[in-house]
């Protein structure tokens, strides 16, 4: 995806939103259309020969959706099926797209046929039945062509929500030229990070080893990364919240060594100051999604040819270990009145063509096929000196840890992570002890809006 969209997307995956409260609070409210015509409804099946034949038949499907290579393939789907038509439409990007989506769900129309929703926003749509199973339709048997922890993040409470098509697997972007001037190690640990921060502020004090000023999308995806489960969903209401992870304590413990010293930069991940200070070496690195390399290109072009890819460090060393930050999926809407084509459409858009066109155009894919191919693992841009960066991003895909949950109702948790955490951040306090503050709070949330929710 371009560089404007891959920044926004990741941003706003963390960021507080008005409208959170709006969407999580309808979080409990099914879908009031009914499916019609070729469509078929959850529960109901359809085999490959069935999706076959609506693709030959004249029809139109509308596709909810930001991404921008989207426009391209749409173009290849109807060209390869010249009956049907896509009306693509961006109805806004993540929180906006999905205040939209509850609304029209709310009112029984104008509910698209497919929707690009974001994997820590499915489960507050297909909890509350708003989106189609996609196991009767046949595309459960995609499953062996994605790694374990993207079909996890499409399948909620047993049932196969959607189907991916961008992931962002976790690795560690560092700034070559500083490591080498001031004699850091590329670290394999997070002890060993530390180390290097202090080393780096020491010796520079406007120097930082990376910038936080406190965002939920990274903290939930290192403490993902720290081998974490805090949340836990059962059911469709039954949710457990554990405040005593062992993966959120070691990433918090590890985070306020560097947080309660000044050793992070505050700025603000994606303004103009920050990319200036990617770009001027201020700051060294990022633990962030295989989803970066754009933006950095795009937007700290003054670096060119200093930045590198290394696996994320991790707990006392051994087995690598990865986590997802950010990515999407793309659901066929319950009471589609054309599922089986919409259902055919996002097949050939996440497991067949449309996921080679979205990588060539600088996605970041999740299909397996298209994960280990030469022509994507060979790549060598040369603002990473030459270094063939997908090598590493695609082992950290291969190393994202299984067993990961979002809360469903995950944006407005995240929407109020500033009250807690976001202040802990600001004073340089223990974060861990805001975190707890934030989960309990979430809890509460949930409560209020009908789920059973457990605290630990």
């Amino acid at each position: 995806m371009t560089a404007t969209t891959r920044s926004a997307r990741a941003w706003r995956r963390g960021a507080a939103v008005a409208v959170a409260g709006t969407i999580a609070a309808a979080g409990l409210t099914a879908c009031s259309s009914s499916s019609s015509g070729s469509g078929t409804t959850s529960g109901s099946s359809a085999s490959a020969s069935d999706i076959a034949a609506a693709l030959q038949k004249k029809s139109s499907i509308t596709v909810w959706a930001w991404a921008p290579q989207d426009k391209d393939i749409v173009a290849a789907f109807e060209k390869k099926y010249p009956n049907v038509t896509v009306n693509l439409v961006n109805a806004g990007t993540t929180t906006t797209e999905y205040t939209k989506l509850q609304n029209a769900i709310k009112a029984g129309s104008g509910v698209p046929d497919v929707a690009q929703i974001e994997y820590y926003a499915l489960p507050q749509f297909a909890l509350a039945g708003s989106v189609q199973s996609l196991d009767g339709l046949g595309l459960d048997s995609l499953k062996s062509d994605y790694s374990t922890a993207v079909w996890d993040s499409v399948t909620v409470n047993g049932q196969l929500d959607a189907l991916p098509q961008d992931t962002g697997p976790m690795a560690l972007f560092y700034n070559k030229k500083v490591f080498d001037k001031y004699g850091l190690t590329v670290p394999t640990t997070w002890d060993q990070y530390v180390a290097d921060a202090k080393k780096l502020h020491a010796a520079n004090p406007n120097a930082y080893i990376t910038a936080d000023a406190g965002d939920p999308g990274f903290v939930t995806s290192m403490a993902w990364q720290a081998g974490g489960t805090p949340f836990k969903v059962s059911g469709t209401t039954n949710v457990t919240i554990n405040t005593a992870d062992a993966g959120m304590k070691k990433f918090t413990a590890e985070w306020d060594q560097l947080e309660e010293n000044g050793l992070l930069s505050n700025i603000s991940n994606w303004t103009s100051q920050w990319f200036t200070a990617l770009a001027d070496g201020t700051i060294a690195t990022l633990a962030t999604g295989a989803w970066m390399p754009g933006d950095l290109e795009a937007n700290a072009a003054a670096a060119s040819g200093d930045w590198r890819v290394a696996p994320m460090p991790t707990y006392g060393g051994g087995t690598a270990a990865s986590a997802e930050s950010g990515g999407s999926s793309y659901a066929v809407m319950k009471g589609s009145s054309n599922a089986l084509v919409a259902a055919g459409f996002d097949e050939f858009m996440n497991a067949q063509d449309g996921e080679t066109v979205f990588a060539d155009e600088g996605g970041f894919p999740s299909l397996n096929s298209v994960l280990t191919s030469g022509s994507f693992l060979n790549q060598a841009p040369a603002y990473f000196g030459g270094q063939k960066i997908n090598q590493v991003l695609s082992a950290a895909a291969s190393s994202v840890l299984p067993g990961w949950s979002y809360l469903p109702f995950q944006v407005y948790a995240n929407s109020i992570f500033p009250d807690s955490v976001g202040k802990a951040y600001a004073a340089r306090t223990d974060i861990g002890a805001a975190v707890n503050t934030w989960l309990k709070a979430s809890a509460t949330y949930g409560q209020q809006q009908g789920f059973t929710v457990t605290v630990q």
